[in-house]
């Protein structure tokens, strides 16, 4: 009889060579390419080059004239949604019956129409008309065009913290998302529909929307100016401390101290109660657990780090798939 393993827990369901994480902490890859050596050299949309093609240049494309059908200002909704409509409008071809190079144009042109629909659907909810083209046309990177479509304007934090955010949480193997855009693929669907179906798995809390749950608990600490008796009572009562732990990692995710270094330089407003909280949920995770690490996950600092750009909570998952667009088209 076989074992059942839930979560698909130690279950190999493929290989890949494209992101490199290691178990142990300290590094992940990008196509052998350590992620430290991406953030603050090269932007966004060169990371998805690296990613998809093997090659910074020339990287992910700019998005073509669209309008979407409808707006809610729900930016995951939309974006599920749009990106659906997208295989009808575009006429993109079922993945069984192209070629692998009108595939990888059809990711391309989805991948950057998809970031333009969440700046678009962004700018709705703030209730505002996105910017037009001309002005999106005057930034120079993928962050500062998706903040021009969003605000009409692009803070140059902002932008930094976007595209660390992005280039950070681009890949990282068979997550639930990645396994969902390939398992619609392997149907022989069309990319839109495999793109629209990994909308749909991210905008999950337990995924694409972890981050979000990670601020209450700053206020909580913010308001109690306690964080080890906060830590003590969440755990006391079976509570789980959002942005601690990772299926992967059994150290420090690597990308944590990225988004940590950004956001203190950036002068997060959150960052000291952020860091106050790591230390005391780290050192009670410890007296609970000292055979088990249980540490600083990728979400912990992203929000913190997303928070420093005013991104609100609910936007969230659409930031997320923003940057996974990478990773499902590699």
């Amino acid at each position: 009889m076989n074992d059942f393993k839930p979560g698909l827990e130690g279950v190999v369901a493929f290989q890949t060579e494209i992101a490199e994480p290691d178990r142990e902490g300290g590094v992940l890859r990008y196509r052998g390419v350590d992620i430290e050596e991406l953030v603050g050299q090269v932007p966004y949309e060169k990371v998805w080059g690296l990613l998809v093609d093997e090659s910074l240049e020339p990287g992910m494309p700019d998005p073509e004239p669209y309008e979407p059908a409808s707006l809610t200002g729900n930016a995951p909704s939309d974006l599920q949604a749009e990106t659906a409509r997208l295989s009808s409008v575009w006429k993109l071809q079922k993945l069984v019956d192209i070629e692998d190079q009108q595939a990888h144009d059809d990711l391309a042109r989805l991948s950057a129409q998809m970031m333009s629909i969440v700046a678009k659907a962004a700018a709705v909810h703030d209730g505002r008309e996105p910017a037009p083209d001309d002005v999106v046309a005057q930034g120079g990177t993928a962050a500062e065009k998706f903040l021009l479509r969003w605000r009409g304007e692009a803070d140059p934090d902002h932008v930094k913290a976007l595209d660390t955010y992005w280039i950070c949480t681009a890949e990282h193997g068979l997550n639930a998302s990645t396994f969902t855009a390939r398992v619609t693929a392997s149907t022989g669907a069309d990319c839109g529909a495999a793109m629209s179906a990994a909308v749909g798995a991210l905008s999950g809390p337990l995924h694409g929307g972890a981050p979000a749950r990670v601020l209450p608990m700053l206020d909580e600490v913010a308001k109690t100016g306690d964080p080890e008796s906060y830590v003590k009572d969440l755990l006391d009562h079976k509570g789980k401390i959002m942005g601690f732990g990772h299926r992967v990692y059994r150290a420090e995710d690597p990308r944590s101290p990225i988004l940590k270094r950004t956001a203190q330089e950036l002068g997060s407003p959150r960052f000291d109660v952020a860091e106050a909280l790591e230390e005391a949920a780290l050192a009670e995770l410890h007296n609970r657990k000292p055979d088990y690490v249980i540490a600083t996950n990728v979400e912990f600092y992203s929000a913190v780090l997303l928070d420093a750009a005013d991104v609100p909570p609910d936007l969230t998952p659409a930031m997320f798939a923003c940057a996974r667009v990478a990773g499902w088209s590699a």
